[in-house]
């Protein structure tokens, strides 16, 4: 134990210090603001989806993200973006127009695929086979989309508030958190119930699962960041720095450091296994996404960007509507 506490704090001193010394960047994507961003599982290319209408992919390299490719088609915001696990040329899309869409950025001209939603989806992730893409709508209906036939193979509709979806390491359970503050564990695919966690005195927002899938967290409206063991289903600490309800997490790419985001106008982040702080990022509006690069300490965000927030900071804000921010630089 005296090993792992030394290396705990030997960890949590070289973040501190490289954090401590690390800035923002600010990269135009949209004409309007931003609603999500994530990068591809090599972090070569990052994505952005927007009021606008479109997503834009940007490429990463020399501390920079320069504009590749605008991808067309939804006739709403794009809310929600994911990339295949695997693939680094394939992503997924979900808009207001109540669509998925999936994107080969090889050929970013057209969409691969075009699939109409059973309502407007709030939550979207992959299988880690990348086989299927589970939606969340806000009526509470999951749906479950295969990836090559780009059909609707499955939905349940559940009597509960359902916020957040994903599935557990090893892809044989289905978590879903609630407006009960709970979170739902089902068998998949059959999606029966399993186990119910109590763990927000609020409603359970977001939920988020470590890379090795050792570890995951939620974020809740009482303000409250939990950290989990996966395995165990045991609870590992709990942390409220925020005064917000907690609407978007990330973990870094080793799972060791915690990213999260409410309406405050900070982004608070976090060791895993203590909830101790490393760092705080100042934001100039409350952030909607957060996203750790995948082999780097590098995060990526997007804000509630608007073009006015009053007269003596119009000029600043219309600069910085629908931008992509990095920090760790």
């Amino acid at each position: 134990m005296v090993a792992v506490c030394k290396d705990n704090a030997s960890y949590i001193d070289k973040v501190k210090k490289e954090l401590g010394r690390s800035r923002t960047k600010e990269f135009s994507a949209h004409n309007s603001k931003a609603h999500c961003v994530a990068w591809n599982c090599t972090g070569k290319y990052i994505a952005s989806g927007s009021l606008d209408k479109t997503a834009i992919v940007q490429s990463f390299k020399d501390e920079r993200l320069s504009r590749e490719f605008s991808l067309k088609g939804h006739e709403d915001a794009v809310d929600q973006i994911a990339w295949h696990p695997s693939d680094p040329n394939m992503l997924s899309t979900v808009s207001t127009d109540k669509t998925l869409r999936l994107w080969d950025i090889r050929t970013p001209q057209k969409t691969v695929a075009c699939i109409t939603t059973k309502g407007e989806v709030i939550n979207m992730t992959w299988k880690s086979d990348g086989s299927t893409i589970a939606l969340g709508n806000k009526d509470d209906l999951v749906c479950f989309v295969d990836y090559k036939t780009h059909k609707i193979i499955s939905d349940k509709q559940f009597d509960f508030e359902v916020n957040e979806i994903g599935w557990n390491n090893t892809d044989q359970h289905f978590y879903l958190t609630s407006g009960n503050g709970s979170i739902h564990i089902t068998e998949y695919p059959s999606l029966e119930p399993l186990l119910q966690i109590p763990a927000h005195t609020a409603h359970c927002i977001c939920l988020k699962f470590s890379p090795d899938k050792e570890h995951f967290a939620t974020g809740g409206a009482d303000a409250l960041i939990n950290i989990w063991d996966a395995s165990e289903l045991s609870y590992l600490t709990s942390y409220s720095r925020l005064e917000w309800p907690v609407r978007t997490l990330s973990f870094n790419h080793d799972g060791r450091l915690l990213a999260a985001g409410s309406e405050d106008l900070v982004i608070d982040i976090a060791f895993v296994e203590t909830g101790e702080k490393v760092a705080t990022v100042s934001c100039n509006a409350f952030p909607f996404c957060v996203a750790w690069h995948p082999s780097q300490n590098l995060l990526a965000y997007v804000t509630d960007d608007k073009s006015k927030h009053n007269e003596k900071h119009s000029r600043d804000s219309d600069k910085t509507t629908g931008c992509v921010k990095l920090f760790g630089l």
